[in-house]
């Protein structure tokens, strides 16, 4: 299932809302309107609209005569519908990603020509792996992991298993970059409050 999330910079658009009710459709037929909404985030009265213009354009076929018997199936040319918008929609999908990792090397050639020549990641969640990957094509050597959360500790990241805060003392880097697109300028002040202003940290923010 493609959850939409909210966001300030990427509305959901017509073909995204076409996409996500014909693949609640697929992957489950005997589904109420209702449930449609819920898990598209649309309005039931949209919903309703969608249906009608699918079965009317001949992607879907209704069965049953009640809610509680009523179920929906794409057709062969819904198929081929939903397969067009899902391909269309990873495509842009990898544009972003291709986007976003640019700018984070940009940001990170930065740093290597402010001297930073080994770093350690603080955050091993799904930002840090877009991090990573733009890391992979600068000069720049991962020396470490670490993470606030406990039970991650342990875990691996790329190769490198996860550590507390106290595992820097442990490790030879020139600073610490916050991996994280979120909360960065609240981790940000707990390390260097934590380290009392010794550690070099960066963000991605730091433009």
């Amino acid at each position: 299932m493609i959850e939409p999330f909210h966001s300030r910079y990427l509305l959901p658009t017509k073909d995204f809302r076409c996409l996500s009710v014909l693949l609640t459709i697929h992957e489950v037929p005997a589904i109420s309107q209702t449930r449609i909404g819920k898990a598209t985030h649309l309005s039931s009265s949209m919903v309703n609209n969608y249906i009608k213009k699918f079965k009317s354009d001949g992607l879907i076929k209704v069965i049953g005569d009640t809610n509680r018997t009523t179920s929906y199936h794409l057709t062969e040319a819904g198929f081929d519908m939903l397969s067009s918008k899902l391909l269309d929609y990873s495509a842009e999908i990898v544009q972003l990603y291709t986007s976003v990792k640019k700018e984070i090397i940009r940001i990170l050639n930065g740093f290597y020509n402010e001297g930073i020549r080994q770093v350690v990641f603080y955050g091993a969640a799904e930002t840090a792996e877009i991090v990573y990957a733009a890391l992979q094509e600068t000069e720049i050597s991962l020396m470490g992991v670490i993470d606030g959360d406990p039970q991650k500790k342990g875990q691996i990241f790329n190769g490198y298993t996860i550590q507390s805060f106290e595992g820097l003392k442990d490790l030879k880097f020139d600073a610490v970059i916050i991996a994280s697109f979120g909360k960065q300028e609240e981790i940000y002040r707990s390390i260097k409050a934590v380290s009392d202003g010794r550690i070099v940290i960066k963000r991605l923010s730091d433009l």
